[in-house]
């Protein structure tokens, strides 16, 4: 795997915990040859390092130019994209990105969401997955499309007390498995060994539901996008009323989304 990546430069992210935090950035980005961040990521305690002996690792490969082009492992790792096939979920004209990733042994990403269906596919190693059904978004302390619950293992329940109504599916990926997980699932994963992935998203709205400028795949749909602008102006405009008076329209608001947005069997 080293060989084949040979030693071109990659941005890798670099924390002294194995729980990744985005939201707090607990992390530092730092560049290293490809070959020799594979071998440094496969260790569980280093020679050569950044911060310390047990600082843990990951990848997520960004296109050419991260602001206009998108992650294609044909063309960023064309060697090792030869060996990875993709399942057929989707129409040519809907791919949108392959994310290669790599993870350092016991490295847990954060719990989001995408805005786009998606394959995860393992290709060496063991990763443990969770989800999150998008119905349990009320019990999950969203910061974008971020939860702030980064234990999902032993939550802080006097901190995030909801969490504990949010219903949890896991699963166990293999090498060779392949896990779909639809837009708007939230999902943590755990790097249970050295592990090796491929993402691949495509879309599965018409074209014009996504934002043109986003290369990452990871921004809400624009009308999604507006309609929070148009809240967020709202309330700041009720926070010209009284308490009491605000309080009263900002009910009159939740009941009336309910109402009108919210699916029939919303619980």
């Amino acid at each position: 795997m080293s060989k084949t990546g040979g030693s071109q430069e990659v941005k890798i992210h670099v924390s002294e915990v194995p729980q990744m935090d985005f939201i707090n950035k607990n992390f530092i980005y730092r560049t290293l040859p490809f070959d020799t961040f594979v071998e440094r990521a496969a260790e569980d305690r280093h020679t050569d390092y950044f911060i310390s002996k047990d600082e843990k690792y990951y990848l997520r490969s960004l296109g050419e130019d991260p602001r206009k082009d998108v992650a294609d492992i044909s063309k960023q790792f064309p060697q090792l994209s030869a060996d990875i096939q993709i399942p057929e979920f989707f129409e040519k004209e809907q791919f949108f990105s392959s994310v290669f990733r790599i993870s350092s042994p016991g490295l847990q990403l954060w719990t989001h969401y995408d805005v786009m269906d998606n394959l995860l596919i393992q290709v060496t190693g063991r990763k443990r997955v969770v989800l999150y059904s998008p119905r349990d978004a009320p019990y999950l302390y969203l910061s974008g499309d971020k939860s702030e619950v980064l234990d999902v293992d032993n939550p802080d329940l006097t901190k995030y007390p909801l969490f504990s109504r949010a219903r949890r599916y896991e699963c166990l990926l293999e090498a060779g498995d392949v896990l779909f997980i639809p837009a708007l699932w939230f999902h943590n994963t755990v790097a249970e060994a050295f592990g090796i992935g491929v993402n691949v998203f495509w879309k599965h709205l018409p074209p014009e539901f996504y934002d043109k400028t986003d290369t990452y795949g990871n921004k809400d749909p624009t009308a999604a996008s507006r309609a929070v602008q148009i809240l967020d102006r709202a309330l700041k405009t009720l926070e010209e009323l009284p308490e009491e008076y605000r309080d009263f329209y900002a009910r009159r608001m939740v009941l009336r989304i309910k109402a009108k947005a919210y699916s029939s069997n919303f619980e």
